[in-house]
C-alpha cells in the first residue's frame, strides 16, 4: 500500500513538474489568445496569398512591432532558429538555381521567388513565436478548445485534442532538457558527437537517442498515471476553467483591425495596387 501511494506519489509530482516546465511566463501583450489564435491563421494565409515586396514587407513591420511590444528580447526569436536558417538557404539556392543537362543556370526572377518563399516561411515561424512566447501553454490550449468548440456538435473531441496539443507543448522543454542532458554525459566520457566519420557519429548519437527516447516514455507512463489517478476522462461532459475569459470590447477592436490589415494588404496585392 505504502509502495503504491509512493508510486501515485511520484507521478503526480512528476506530472507537476512537467506542468510547470514551460508554462512560466506570463500572458503578454494584453490580448485575448482567441484574438492571438485567430490573428496568426489570419496573417500567415495572408503571407502566401501576397506576392508583392512591399506586401511582405507592411506585414512584417507589424509583426516586428508585436516582437519589440512582447518585452521578451529580440535574440530569443533568432538565436535557436538555425535549422530554420539551413532551410531557406536551401530553399534560395533551388529556387535560383536552374539544372539542365549539360549546364547549371542562375537567374534573377529564381533569386526573388526564393527570396520570396524564405520571407514568408521566416515570418510566420516569427509570427507563431510571438504568440508563443507572450502566452501560456494552458491559455492556447483553453483558447484552441473554445475556438472548436462548434465542433462538439459533430461528436469530434474538443477536448482530448486540447489537452493532446496541452502535453505536446510541454514535452518540447522536457525532451529539450533530457537531450541536453545527455549530450553533456557522453561527452564527459568522450564520444565523439561533433567530429569523426558519419558512422561514428551516428553510433555516438545512437548512444543518446535510446536512453532519450527510453526517458520520455517513463515520463509518459509516470504522466498517464497521474491523469488516471485524477480519473481524467471519466465524465462526458465539456471541461471547465478556473478562470473565465470575457471577450472584452478592446480585443474585438483588435481582431477587427487586424482582419481589416490583412484584408487590405491582400486586395492591394491582387488588384497590383504595389508597385513591388
Amino acid at each position: 500500500m505504502r509502495a503504491s501511494f509512493c508510486s501515485w506519489r511520484k507521478a503526480t509530482l512528476i506530472a507537476h513538474m512537467i506542468g510547470q516546465a514551460n508554462n512560466t511566463r506570463e500572458t503578454r501583450l494584453g490580448v485575448d489568445p482567441r484574438v492571438k489564435l485567430v490573428l496568426l491563421l489570419v496573417v500567415s494565409i495572408t503571407l502566401f496569398v501576397v506576392d508583392r515586396w512591399l506586401g511582405i514587407a507592411l506585414i512584417a513591420a507589424v509583426i516586428f512591432a508585436c516582437m519589440f511590444a512582447s518585452g521578451v528580447e529580440l535574440r530569443r526569436y533568432f538565436a535557436h532558429l538555425v535549422p530554420l536558417y539551413v532551410l531557406l538557404g536551401f530553399t534560395i539556392f533551388f529556387s535560383a538555381t536552374s539544372f539542365g543537362l549539360e549546364s547549371v543556370g542562375f537567374t534573377g526572377e529564381g533569386l526573388n521567388r526564393g527570396c520570396l518563399y524564405a520571407a514568408r516561411i521566416l515570418l510566420v515561424v516569427l509570427a507563431s513565436l510571438v504568440v508563443s512566447y507572450t502566452t501560456t501553454d494552458t491559455a492556447l490550449t483553453t483558447a484552441l478548445a473554445q475556438l472548436m468548440a462548434p465542433l462538439r456538435k459533430l461528436h469530434v473531441p474538443v477536448d482530448d485534442i486540447a489537452m493532446t496539443l496541452t502535453l505536446a507543448l510541454r514535452f518540447i522543454p522536457v525532451f529539450a532538457d533530457e537531450l541536453e542532458t545527455l549530450k553533456r554525459a557522453q561527452r564527459s566520457r568522450g564520444a565523439a558527437l561533433d567530429s569523426g566519420g558519419l558512422g561514428a557519429r551516428l553510433r555516438a548519437w545512437g548512444a543518446i537517442m535510446i536512453p532519450l527516447f527510453v526517458g520520455l516514455f517513463r515520463r509518459a507512463d509516470q504522466l498517464a498515471q497521474a491523469m488516471d489517478a485524477r480519473c481524467y476522462g471519466l465524465s462526458d461532459k465539456p471541461r471547465t476553467s478556473l478562470a473565465a475569459r470575457e471577450f472584452t470590447l478592446r480585443n474585438g477592436v483588435i481582431l477587427l483591425v487586424g482582419l481589416l490589415f490583412c484584408f487590405a494588404v491582400t486586395c492591394a496585392s491582387d488588384l497590383a495596387l504595389f508597385p513591388i
